[in-house]
């Protein structure tokens, strides 16, 4: 990763754009309150689009200029496609659906007695023909979950989510389509199922053991570790029900020293916040990434690295962006300060302007003023 003070401005640099590898862009996006649970139940599916378009710009205004939706259909590859097309402002967005079971951390999100549903597959054959679904649809990878979750409702983080049959089919069938993996994992159990059946990324990875840190060094598997929204949930400073922050808590108090010495054993960590409007905001991502440097030991210009050229790796693009250098896509940030030196200036207070795609689409341009 390159980066650029000038000589006339020297109080200026430009680093690359962010790259977030974990969100849900469809969320409230408007002012005031709106239930995490039954939101998505009662607006229209037109109306949700355009909370996703909000959610997205907003991000691109904070310096994210390419997100990864790891819960993306139809609607998601949609603004994808709008945003490639310069129908619109927008980041660079690559989508992965999901392919989860039924009773699974994905189907739990919607309330037990709505009729309205995400699709669920069960049995290897079922898993291959949704994979085969979204692959048809546009789809740039494959989501699943091989643990329980925190926010759904009614199951624990330690729960299996699939046998290891199914996330083999899943993993061979969407690796046959040229569809990466990314897994949603808490718990050592899910964790392994996972690496061994060789997802590409592992989500959360919150209870690795040092065993399993080590093998997913080797292999290469990164994981993005969400931390600000599980600290959230845990500590109530975001709206959830107590079942969801029991479950954060006790994932927490264990987590730190677990990742931190994941770390330490070479685990490449990647920017993921899992931001949803919810309870993690679009522009919290630089939040996240002081965060990482604090509870990963990272030097500054290490977490800088895991919100650049390494998360652009991940989603598929590291040939195109997260690095300055010529041949990239410019997708460029002229910051105050030196973030890769002092992680407190990687802050959206200090940003002057971002640049995506080569046009400016926040903030202004400093003038260079001749002799």
């Amino acid at each position: 990763m390159e980066r650029a003070p000038d000589p006339l401005l020297p109080e200026l640099c430009v680093v690359p754009g962010l790259v977030d590898t974990h969100v849900h862009l469809v969320g409230h996006a408007g002012p005031g309150p709106a239930d995490f649970f039954t939101w998505p139940l009662t607006t229209t599916r037109e109306e949700q689009v355009l909370h996703g378009l909000a959610h997205a710009q907003r991000a691109l205004r904070q310096g994210v200029t390419t997100l990864r939706d790891l819960a993306g259909d139809e609607a998601q590859i949609a603004l994808r496609r709008a945003f490639d097309q310069s129908l619109m402002d927008g980041p660079r967005l690559v989508v992965h659906c999901v392919v989860g079971m039924t009773a699974g951390h994905c189907d739990l999100f919607t309330p037990p007695a709505a009729a309205q549903r995400r699709p669920t597959a069960d049995g290897a054959d079922e898993c291959r023909r949704l994979v085969r679904t979204w692959a048809r649809a546009g789809a740039d990878g494959i989501k699943i979950t091989t643990s329980g979750g925190v926010l759904s409702m009614g199951d624990r983080s330690e729960w299996r989510n699939y046998t290891r049959a199914e996330v083999q089919a899943i993993v061979d069938e969407a690796h046959a389509l040229a569809l990466p993996v990314a897994a949603h994992a808490h718990s050592a159990a899910g964790i392994q199922v996972a690496l061994d059946e060789g997802v590409d990324s592992i989500e959360h990875g919150t209870l690795m053991t040092a065993d399993q840190a080590r093998q997913a060094a080797a292999q290469g598997t990164t994981v993005a570790p969400t931390l600000l929204i599980n600290e959230a949930i845990a500590g109530g400073s975001v709206p959830v029900t107590p079942e969801a922050r029991q479950k954060a808590a006790l994932l927490v108090a264990e987590r730190d020293k677990l990742l931190r010495h994941a770390a330490g054993l070479g685990v490449r960590f990647v920017l993921g916040t899992d931001a949803n409007g919810h309870h993690v905001a679009f522009g919290d991502q630089m939040a996240e990434v002081r965060r990482m440097g604090e509870v990963l030991g990272l030097s500054p210009e290490q977490a800088l690295q895991a919100a650049t050229s390494q998360a652009a790796a991940v989603v598929g693009l590291g040939a195109v962006v997260g690095t300055i250098a010529p041949g990239f896509g410019a997708d460029l940030l002229v910051m105050r300060g030196r973030p890769w030196l002092d992680a407190a200036d990687l802050r959206t207070d200090q940003l002057v302007a971002v640049v995506s795609r080569g046009r400016l689409v926040a903030g202004a341009l400093p003038g260079i003023l001749g002799p």
